[in-house]
């Protein structure tokens, strides 16, 4: 079937607060049931703002008109009839990547885009914004049933998948660079399409969550209060067990998780955050005991799990004193950080499985050269990678090559160039920089590559 887009009246994100948007949640969620299906994909009237462009004709294109909130119709399998809504910024870079923001109960992808910073990030960065959007009843996400938790089994996930592939035709999307993040339903869903299909995402942020397989049911109800509780407990290998069971046979690479949760969340309660973790940790396979823990923000920790920087293996968030509906304006430029969009250039794939890094240094009076080789000693591709390391005292970085290499001076992050991005597993890339020195020569100590720790010699 070919794809087809309907036009909408354009409407930029909104600025305002989200307790509009969530406030009739936490009554409802715990009283919802499955709804029939809705009527097929429709256009979604929007009002038109200061900012807003020309709507796209009628006739719509094969491909979204630019900076402009769009359904598309007909993009593939779609066994619960989603709708699918696209905002592509006038700036989309070549190849850009894809993030997939998905909607709490009672919500839509309508607005999920005015609520949210996605859109206005996207004009910013180049990226392309997927909102799928529940025409059941209760406007939440089947992330309970059966078919829901394994790979191609039907219902919202195969939908879901079938934006992001018709997204990753229509736009020669970087598949290394397709990410999933939501909110409530949203969230629950995020975690459902990290297990369902690891070959696909690179990453996800959950915003109030609970772990892929926390609620599901038997019983054909989308609701499971032991989990929305958080009385369901199992140990870090069991959580792993049911992300696995979702896609048997497979041994590639798993996207990594960022995951955000209230203390004091009265609808999925806060047990199911540590839950989040257990899960995810043991999926990577990275420890359970934080590599790093800091607070970016009052009343907020953060842990890191598996390697300290901006993109460890597993981010997790916990608010102090903060309910369910915790997202807030200035959340999703964070959320993009922990992705690696928030360039304009690509960010990283995911982390490699394991590197190793072999430096030397040859150095003169007040110079030195550093030769630097970077090896894939894992088992997956890497797609674009960052090697930060930190410069010991006194050394500036004059020149290099093989990598751009910011800033000068302390903690250095290394970029690859546009010919030498891909190692393969067992495969390595030289690069190299020529610094200044006032005494001390020697090469840094540590180096990460997309955040995981590599061995040096």
């Amino acid at each position: 079937m070919s794809a087809t887009g309907s036009s909408n009246t354009v409407r930029r994100p909104s600025r305002s607060g989200l307790a509009v948007l969530f406030g009739a949640l936490v009554p409802l969620l715990a009283t919802l049931l499955l709804g029939a299906p809705g009527a097929s994909a429709r256009a979604e009237p929007t009002t038109s703002g200061a900012a807003a462009r020309t709507a796209a004709p009628a006739a719509a294109p094969a491909v979204a008109p630019a900076a402009a909130l769009t359904e598309v119709t007909g993009f593939g399998a779609n066994p619960s009839n989603l709708q699918m809504y696209l905002y592509v910024p006038d700036s989309v870079t070549a190849n850009p990547a894809v993030v997939v923001a998905v909607h709490y109960c009672t919500g839509s992808g309508p607005a999920m885009y005015s609520g949210t910073e996605y859109a206005s990030l996207a004009d910013r960065y180049g990226f392309i914004v997927v909102y799928p959007s529940v025409t059941r009843a209760s406007k939440c996400f089947d992330v309970s049933s059966p078919q829901a938790l394994r790979r191609g089994g039907g219902s919202d996930p195969v939908g879901i998948k079938s934006m992001v592939d018709w997204v990753t035709r229509t736009y020669s999307a970087d598949t290394s660079r397709i990410f999933a993040t939501g909110i409530s339903s949203g969230a629950m869903m995020t975690n459902v399409l990290l297990g369902d299909y690891p070959d696909v995402f690179a990453a996800g942020a959950a915003f109030s969550g609970v772990p892929f397989g926390c609620f599901a049911t038997a019983d054909g109800s989308e609701w499971n209060s032991a989990c929305s509780g958080g009385t369901v407990i199992h140990t870090p290998q069991e959580w792993g067990n049911l992300v696995r069971t979702a896609y048997p046979g497979y041994t590639g690479p798993r996207p990594r998780m960022q995951v955000w949760h209230g203390t004091e969340d009265d609808v999925l309660r806060y047990p199911n955050f540590g839950e989040e973790i257990k899960q995810w940790t043991n999926v990577l396979g990275v420890s359970q005991t934080p590599a790093a823990t800091d607070s970016p923000q009052s009343g907020w920790t953060r842990t890191r799990y598996g390697s300290t920087g901006d993109r460890a293996p597993v981010e997790a968030i916990s608010l102090q004193g903060v309910g369910h509906n915790l997202y807030a304006y200035g959340m999703a430029a964070r959320v993009l950080t922990f992705f690696g969009l928030d360039s304009s250039g690509p960010g990283p794939g995911p982390q490699p499985g394991a590197c190793k890094v072999t430096v030397t240094t040859n150095a003169w009076s007040t110079g030195l050269t550093g030769s630097v080789t970077i090896t894939n000693t894992g088992t997956a591709r890497i797609e674009g990678w960052k090697l930060a390391f930190t410069l010991p005292s006194g050394q500036t970085v004059t020149n290099g090559w093989g990598a751009t290499y910011a800033p000068a001076s302390g903690a250095v992050t290394a970029t690859n160039a546009t010919y030498n991005g891909t190692i393969a597993p067992n495969a390595s890339v030289g690069i190299g920089y020529q610094a200044n020195h006032g005494g001390n020569s020697g090469p840094p100590t540590a180096f990460t590559v997309n955040g995981t720790a590599c061995a040096v010699s």
